[in-house]
């Protein structure tokens, strides 16, 4: 049984295994996809399109180009900070702070995955 003391909550959040971790990087799906799939999130994945709600970026959208299961952020093609020396540096997000509007298929597992719930 899984205590209720947030400090304990937090511990075992940060000290999850990776398999764990994947638990943790669910986003919302768009209004469409959720009455599309009957789902209401879905677990992020390289190459998905998401659109960012929260911050800064709010309103760009862009492919999903890397998922850190470690430290649970994202990376979004087109949103980016910039160096004092002018280089773009890749801005990480976290799960929560975007919506799916697009999801990438491909895999036949993830197809299943979708197709179980909407039967």
């Amino acid at each position: 049984m899984k205590s209720i003391q947030p400090r304990k909550q937090r511990k075992e959040r940060y000290t999850a295994p990776l398999h764990k971790r994947q638990k943790y990087m669910h986003a919302p799906l768009s209004k469409a996809l959720r009455e599309e799939l009957k789902k209401r999130n879905a677990e992020l994945r390289k190459g998905d399109t998401v659109k960012v709600m929260r911050g800064d970026h709010a309103g760009t959208e862009g492919l999903v180009e890397d998922v850190d299961l470690k430290r649970c952020t994202i990376k979004v093609a087109g949103v980016s900070n910039y160096r004092a020396d002018g280089t773009e540096v890749p801005r990480t997000l976290h799960p929560s702070n975007v919506m799916i509007v697009k999801l990438e298929l491909e895999d036949a597992k993830r197809e299943k995955i979708f197709a179980r719930r909407s039967a």
